[in-house]
């Protein structure tokens, strides 16, 4: 059963706030301007799908926690421009007219490099992707709508998904906080999951671009990859089955 649109929001809200520590029920209850008894419920399932760890009288985040683009951008600087000059060899001139290029740190640098691609319409979800595009002789810029994250700048919800189930592309770039060969890509909450598997469904080609430091990594949740995607990192190109 699906999750209704209020409680999804509150989750990502209680996910938020975990970030930054451990919290009580009482004091997520206050700050979210709900029951305990709604958030002691929320806990309950939120814990049994991997995405916060139970404490006595309250959680914490589980896994691995998402810092700010601004400081992502910094890291491993040298290992995403390589990751993004590999994944320039997918947008080459044999036939590539549409790119869904994600939001995140390594795809500002492949935008970087498509500021004069005028053959291209490009769809992003990423506000910095867009400004970066936003060129008088660059491609085309299509920006899907849908709530903001704070911490990727990215765009998911219902407007998002709303918009993605409606366009086909010939190349997916997508970003990843974890990869794993078996799972796919990894989230850290199950919006930014559903976000990226959708418009994975709707590419003829998946390239996960995302440097080794993210093999392995726990995340809250995973959004499995069509068959044939490939995944990108500063050691080359790795073709998953």
């Amino acid at each position: 059963m699906a999750i209704r649109t209020g409680t999804q929001k509150r989750r990502e809200d209680i996910l938020s706030l975990l970030t930054t520590g451990s919290w009580t029920i009482s004091r997520l209850a206050e700050e979210l301007e709900t029951s305990e008894s709604t958030i002691r419920r929320d806990l309950r399932e939120m814990s049994e799908s991997g995405e916060v760890i139970r404490t006595i009288g309250g959680a914490t985040a589980a896994g691995y926690v998402e810092p700010p683009l601004g400081q992502r951008m910094e890291a491993n600087a040298e290992a995403k421009d390589v990751i993004a000059a590999a994944a320039m060899d997918y947008l080459g001139a044999g036939g590539v007219r549409t790119v869904f290029l994600d939001a995140g740190s390594t795809t500002v640098r492949v935008a970087q490099r498509l500021r004069e691609r005028q053959d291209l319409t490009v769809y992003t979800r990423g506000i910095e992707i867009a400004q970066t595009l936003a060129h008088p002789t660059g491609p085309e810029v299509i920006m899907v709508g849908g709530r903001v994250s704070a911490k990727s700048h990215g765009t998911t919800g219902a407007f998002s998904d709303h918009a993605l189930s409606r366009i086909h592309v010939d190349v997916a770039l997508l970003g990843a906080d974890a990869v794993d060969k078996a799972k796919g890509l990894g989230e850290p909450t199950l919006e930014e999951a559903r976000t990226k598997e959708l418009i994975a469904e709707r590419a003829h080609t998946v390239v996960v671009l995302a440097d080794s430091s993210k093999a392995g990594r726990q995340v809250a949740a995973w959004a499995p990859m069509p068959k044939g995607w490939a995944w990108i990192d500063e050691d080359g190109v790795h073709l998953q089955k």
